[in-house]
């Protein structure tokens, strides 16, 4: 049976009612909804996060720049639950404009200042540290490709495909076909990849890997919209199989896939984390 066809409107008004799982917080207008003010710590970057796919880049990145013994990576993270609309805060927007996780302040210098958008994150910290992104021009350029190809296709995987195979209230063809589709090929462009180099970027570890592995492990370990391993035959990826298990070995990302969690087993789930004695105990 074809899908019900839908007319637009002249002019299109907001419709909660039909908005499916974020219908409560999602508003066709940004800025602060609440007055409220965000903690901070003692260490020289804080973190506001949640440990979704964009919220793991960024811890993964802290723990690997700790674990390769860049101690001025200290930092401060905080839950911010997305589902309960703290994002909305007039202390998150203040770092954030666009209400989404992760943000983080820089205190490392004399003037703390804000830094937004997982990639700008990614790039911000590799620089500052000179870890995970090559200086010499082509490996640079094509790490920095891959990792604005995770930009581009994370829309499509989660917003497209996730949104409309898990979230939508209601199931339609067309565009849970569309999606599939373009998530299929997106794992297709990865796996091609991988069978001809180890990691995304070339031969070493990069913040290109730390972008890309949020999104595309959970699919390969089935933790990730409902049934969506099995629907995407995902098992088809063998070489992006072998790069999330080699990933999902490192100590660094262990940790860094807990922090800020807030679902799973408890000690699974990482609040909040001021330093590395707040893992003891963790199942990593």
């Amino acid at each position: 049976m074809a899908d019900p066809t839908y007319t637009p409107p002249e002019v299109w008004t907001n419709d909660t009612e039909n908005g499916g799982r974020f219908a409560s917080i999602n508003r066709p207008t940004a800025g602060a909804r609440e007055t409220k003010e965000l903690p901070q710590g003692d260490n020289p970057f804080q973190l506001y996060s949640l440990a979704t796919p964009n919220g793991v880049k960024a811890t993964i990145m802290l723990e690997e720049l700790l674990e390769a013994g860049h101690t001025g990576a200290e930092y401060d993270a905080y839950t911010v639950n997305i589902g309960e609309g703290a994002q909305f805060t007039s202390g998150f927007v203040e770092i954030n404009p666009n209400s989404k996780i992760p943000a983080l302040l820089d205190k490392s210098g004399d003037k703390p200042f804000r830094v937004f958008e997982s990639a700008a994150i990614l790039v911000h910290l590799a620089e500052k540290f000179g870890a995970f992104l090559p200086t010499e021009p082509a490996a640079r350029a094509e790490v920095m490709s891959w990792l604005f190809w995770q930009v581009g296709t994370g829309p499509f995987i989660g917003g497209g495909f996730g949104h409309f195979y898990a979230y939508a209230p209601e199931k339609y063809e067309y565009p849970i076909n569309r999606y599939a589709m373009e998530t299929k090929r997106i794992f297709d462009v990865a796996d091609q990849r991988l069978a001809e180099s180890r990691f995304l970027g070339g031969a070493e570890y990069t913040i290109a890997d730390m972008a890309n592995y949020p999104w595309l492990a959970p699919f390969v370990e089935g933790k990730i919209y409902n049934e969506a391993k099995t629907f995407l035959s995902i098992d088809e990826y063998k070489n992006v199989a072998r790069w999330v298990e080699e990933i999902s070995a490192r100590p660094a990302v262990k940790r860094g896939r807990i922090v800020n969690k807030a679902w799973g087993e408890e000690n699974e789930q990482l609040l909040e984390r001021h330093s590395a004695a707040d893992f003891e105990g963790k199942a990593i």
